[in-house]
């Protein structure tokens, strides 16, 4: 569709009185253009088993349509109804805690026979009821789809059905592979597998995950095939992914589903994004959703299906934020932007996860900051939507590698739910967010990603495990004139998180230039910078918690390798902490330790500039975040981003239309971006 989508999630079944008419004026009178149905409510569709009811169905879509709202329409599968669990208890997952019980969403078995019954139904029905309506634009898969940790006996027999496939029926090559010999773990008949939740072996505790994983990719993709059935040419297919759950909003690498390859299933990738907002809005949580979810389609736009309006309680935006944040979405190629939800909701488990209206159902100042922004996109959204990127840098990420850092974690090489520890989606978010505050865009490159030749950077954390041919991929791209930038715990083990046992790190020590084999924790260890790290801009200004070494630390032993820092240590000291070696057309950094958020970015901006990358906006890093791309109009488009609570002033870098108010800028004038604000400049030529 060639216009921004913005709207929200809405509930005529939650509702606690009859005013869709209301709420209908008050969309439009926001600019509001887009809703999403039906999603989370199968008890009420299907009160009883073939007995449906499309009566708030019917509503929405009637109301909608006539008021020219667009419609998705969600299959209501990710929570099931009471009837099917009477009828069937063991539809809900057994996990590694034991049987589950009724209540939650997302509680269920998704492989199981009688829960792929009933879906099918309920699925075929909403289907044949709404897909021929005019308003309706396209359809959700289920929702935030993952495995529910189930390890029921039938998902076990499949998966030692798999290890069958997998190994051509050798149990021996299973056990070397996996390392089973180690107390007693061996097994030596297939019909002896044990069950898997009691192991103590990483490595198939992870071949396990990466199973279920598996069983995301085909749950996705048995709804698809059934939907397509229904759906016209005209109507796309999306799915709301989503991410590790951090601190207490969207973080990380997601570890129950592959995003990569469970895309593979919809015409369009949607993402729900949720991060913090007032003084700690800092726009990283947006950029790094929006960066992934472009990614696993191949740089395609990408639907925002969720994010918050005012949110939980300590999440009510500051006046000027959620506009802010909306054309934030925009900025990294996003072509909608959804509420999660409408309305607040007056009971059970979200009651405080407020949408756009509060409890009283009336205009407050979130709703009419929303019809600001509406208003905005109706009026300059064909110069945004479709916005296209090309980037030259690339952060390769891998699912394996995060589960096995569970198993194997940072500080500890103890399981992380025996000893907690930093874990993958912390390294991987300490770069990320370092090269965001550079403003050095990025996509994310899975491990298995064959096409490095089109970036000039590659950036891998904490890659733990990971075929030979990844790390032959690596060696390539440096050899051809790559720039890589690796971190501690990479290129440790295989594909079946097996040790390598020869110089670590494995088949890449000519890269780096080093080699390693001792590593401890950092306890009062700090860092002598030298050569160009040491001359670096803002060096001579690092604290020095920047200058510390921290959660981990390897001894690297250089072999041809620049040393740019040192440990500073009564016995570590003069030790390798981190490394930049020439090899072949390219160049290799490995940091061999955690530092300060301003000493990586310092790193990382070294090597931005050997990849002859640097440019302005670089040069305007820490005061506005710059996102940039192209039009559906061809036209380069630049958002100047300002995430504090001050007003800050920048020299144009283009010559360009400001988009917001049509005002012509020439290069070099200077701009006054406002408190939580931004600009968006369109190139003219």
């Amino acid at each position: 569709m060639d216009e921004i989508l913005y709207g929200a999630a809405y509930y005529d079944e939650y509702m606690p009185t009859d005013r869709i008419d209301t709420d209908v004026a008050m969309l439009q009178a926001a600019n509001l253009n887009v809703v999403r149905i039906a999603e989370s409510t199968w008890s009420t569709l299907e009160p009883q088993p073939g007995v449906f009811d499309f009566t708030h169905v019917d509503r929405a879509l009637d109301a909608m349509e006539a008021a020219g709202i667009h419609v998705i329409v969600g299959t209501p599968t990710y929570a099931v109804p009471a009837w099917l669990v009477t009828s069937h208890p063991d539809v809900l997952a057994e996990t590694s805690t034991g049987q589950g019980r009724y209540g939650a969403r997302q509680i269920m078995n998704i492989t199981h026979p009688a829960y792929r019954l009933h879906s099918e139904r309920v699925i075929r029905a909403l289907l044949e009821h709404t897909a021929h309506r005019p308003g309706v634009i396209g359809f959700q898969l289920d929702n935030e789809t993952k495995y529910y940790d189930v390890a029921s006996s039938d998902v076990q027999r499949t998966f030692v059905q798999h290890l069958r496939e997998t190994f051509d029926d050798d149990l021996g090559a299973m056990n070397r592979a996996y390392g089973l010999d180690y107390w007693s773990n061996r097994v030596d008949a297939w019909e002896d597998f044990p069950d898997v939740r009691g192991t103590i072996n990483g490595s198939l505790a992870a071949a396990f995950d990466r199973f279920r994983r598996s069983l995301v990719e085909e749950f996705l993709g048995w709804q698809a095939a059934i939907v397509r059935e229904y759906a016209r040419d005209d109507q796309f297919l999306t799915h709301n992914f989503d991410f590790d759950w951090g601190p207490g909003w969207s973080y990380g690498l997601q570890p129950s589903v592959d995003h990569f390859r469970a895309a593979a299933s919809v015409d369009i990738a949607g993402v729900d994004i949720y991060h913090p907002t007032q003084s700690a809005l800092t726009g990283k949580e947006i950029a790094f959703g929006g960066d992934m979810t472009r990614s696993i389609k191949g740089g395609a736009n990408y639907l925002v299906l969720e994010t918050q309006a005012q949110g939980q309680p300590a999440w009510l935006p500051y006046p000027g934020q959620l506009r802010l944040q909306a054309y934030s979405h925009l900025a990294s190629g996003a072509d909608s932007v959804m509420y999660w939800h409408w309305h607040s909701i007056h009971n059970s488990f979200e009651t405080y996860w407020r949408g756009l209206l509060s409890h009283d159902l009336e205009a407050n100042p979130t709703y009419d900051e929303a019809a600001v922004v509406g208003a905005e996109l109706q009026r300059v959204g064909r110069s945004l939507v479709h916005l296209r990127k090309s980037n030259r840098v690339a952060i390769m990420v891998s699912n394996e590698a995060l589960t096995a850092l569970r198993w194997f974690s940072v500080e500890t090489g103890f399981p992380s739910f025996v000893r907690p520890s930093i874990g993958y989606n912390d390294v991987l978010r300490w770069v990320y967010d370092a090269l965001f505050e550079l403003n050095v865009e990025c996509d994310f490159v899975s491990a298995d990603t064959e096409d490095l030749g089109r970036y000039a950077m590659v950036v891998v954390p904490a890659l733990y495990s990971a075929p030979e041919s990844t790390l032959q991929r690596l060696r390539a791209f440096v050899g051809d004139g790559g720039h890589l930038v690796s971190t501690f715990k990479s290129f440790v083990a295989d594909e079946h998180v097996t040790v390598w046992n020869d110089r670590q790190p494995h088949s890449l020590t000519g890269v780096l230039g080093l080699t390693y084999n001792q590593f401890t924790v950092p306890v009062d260890v700090s860092l002598t910078l030298h050569g160009d790290l040491a001359a670096a801009p803002g060096a001579a200004a690092l604290s020095p918690d920047d200058r510390s070494a921290l959660r981990f630390m390897e001894l690297l032993q250089p072999e041809g390798a620049e040393v740019l820092a040192s440990y500073d240590h009564p016995a570590w000291g003069g030790q390798a902490a981190v490394t930049r070696h020439r090899s072949g057309a390219g160049t290799a950094i490995h940091l061999g330790t955690m530092t300060g958020p301003a000493l990586v970015r310092e790193v990382l901006a070294l090597a931005v500039r050997d990849a002859g990358l640097w440019d302005w906006p670089q040069e305007l890093a820490g005061t506005v975040a710059v996102r940039r791309g192209v039009n559906s109009a061809g036209a380069p488009l630049t958002y100047l981003l300002n995430y504090s609570g001050r007003p800050v002033q920048v020299t144009s870098p283009v010559t360009a239309r400001s988009v917001l108010d049509d005002a012509t800028v020439a290069e070099g004038t200077d701009l006054t971006v406002g408190a939580w604000d931004l600009t968006i400049l369109e190139e003219v030529h």
